[in-house]
């Protein structure tokens, strides 16, 4: 509850949606797992705790789906905003208050003696409602996991820091997802071979609770953010539309459609000047030394030569073979590696020299010199120290 507070208050301040998401959704798994923590106080032994405990809700196995794909889309897209026409995604969730609310008036206000509830079991736990929660559990991490992976695969065309923007917190945040649904699924399983007593599930609730508590701690001080926004269709590789702020008005322009997948491009022309194109592409990046812009973009670079991104993007991707990201970082490792055959990492450090090339991190720059050298840059020094 402490972190469900904490990251709304942090969405106010940072005027961020997608921390109140993410504290909807610690608010979500606090809920369920109090009933587990206040039966072990008692409550589902005393009156009026057993009533409060039967007719309220807590089990929101149907909603955490929805939220965690929210969340993931608003913490990468700049320009998502949760629309009306998305509602129907909660749509389960709001029958299952529903339900509850009127098992609630039934029993209570009308009846005034159980009926729905009259076997006095906990309608959170009964095989209707956790299963088909977990069908939607899987359903939506397949969704979010589609979004992310879309969103990678776009990164890298657009930008020359994709390592930044690739987001492992999204990673290891699905990584959780993924957890709670396999220790849900063995459990459950394991509970109808052996007959678990509500005691045998303390194992699942502590598993429950650590990837809880990572996922509160981690996710509150994920600093992260990404100003490229998008839109894509989740349904196929079509091309992504790249969207703008417009510089005379706040609304959101259209830039261009970047293929996510450039495999499946349409080849050029024949008589399309390729090799011209390319000149040109060398000329700005390595004899006018672009690749030296630590936020160089696709978007940048395109409006430097007098195109559009779509054009340059397919320029790039079938005339070098590589796609924007590493096609700029492998410039900024050849002029990293003269540096080091000059020996200048003997008067400055190695990152520095790696910051003068264009990087502007230190686990991007490791990244990429290892894809394009083979070897971490200590190893190639030590190789080549002679």
């Amino acid at each position: 509850m402490v972190y469900t507070l904490l990251c709304f208050r942090k969405s106010r301040a940072t005027e961020n949606n997608s921390f109140a998401w993410l504290g909807l959704y610690l608010l979500l798994c606090t809920l369920y797992i109090a009933p587990w923590m206040v039966g072990f106080a008692g409550w589902y032994d005393n009156q009026p705790y057993r009533d409060i405990l039967l007719y309220t809700p807590t089990n929101y196995s149907w909603m955490l789906g929805p939220v965690m794909f929210v969340y993931v889309q608003s913490l990468l897209n700049p320009s998502y905003r949760f629309s009306r026409k998305e509602w129907w995604h909660f749509l389960p969730g709001a029958i299952y208050l529903l339900f509850h609310l009127l098992f609630f008036i039934t029993d209570k206000l009308i009846l005034t003696q159980p009926f729905f509830l009259s076997a006095e079991v906990d309608p959170d736990y009964t095989d209707y409602s956790l299963y088909p929660g977990m069908i939607s559990m899987v359903i939506y991490f397949l969704l979010t996991l589609r979004y992310y992976r879309l969103y990678q695969k776009l990164m890298v065309q657009l930008v020359s820091f994709a390592d930044l923007l690739l987001f492992k917190w999204v990673r290891n945040f699905l990584y959780g997802f993924l957890g709670f649904i396999l220790i849900t699924i063995t459990f459950t399983i394991l509970g109808a071979v052996f007959g678990f007593y509500y005691t045998g599930s303390w194992w699942y609730y502590l598993a429950f609770a650590l990837i809880y508590y990572y996922i509160a701690i981690t996710g509150y001080s994920n600093a992260t953010e990404t100003h490229i926004a998008f839109q894509a269709n989740l349904l196929t590789y079509r091309p992504a539309l790249i969207l703008q702020p417009s510089s005379a008005t706040n609304h959101i322009i259209e830039i261009d459609f970047i293929e996510i997948e450039p495999r499946e491009a349409t080849a050029f022309e024949p008589d399309f000047p390729l090799e011209e194109w390319k000149e040109k592409i060398e000329q700005a990046i390595d004899t006018e030394k672009g690749y030296e812009d630590p936020d160089l973009n696709l978007m940048k670079l395109s409006k430097q030569l007098g195109t559009n991104p779509s054009l340059l993007s397919k320029i790039i991707n079938q005339g070098f073979r590589k796609n924007f990201n590493d096609f700029i970082n492998g410039y900024r490792i050849e002029a990293v590696l003269q540096k080091l055959n000059a020996r200048e990492q003997e008067k400055h450090t190695l990152l520095s020299l790696a910051y003068e090339c264009g990087f502007n991190s230190k686990a991007t720059f490791n990244r990429a010199f290892r894809k394009y050298a083979g070897l971490s840059p200590k190893e190639w020094i030590e190789k080549n120290a002679s």
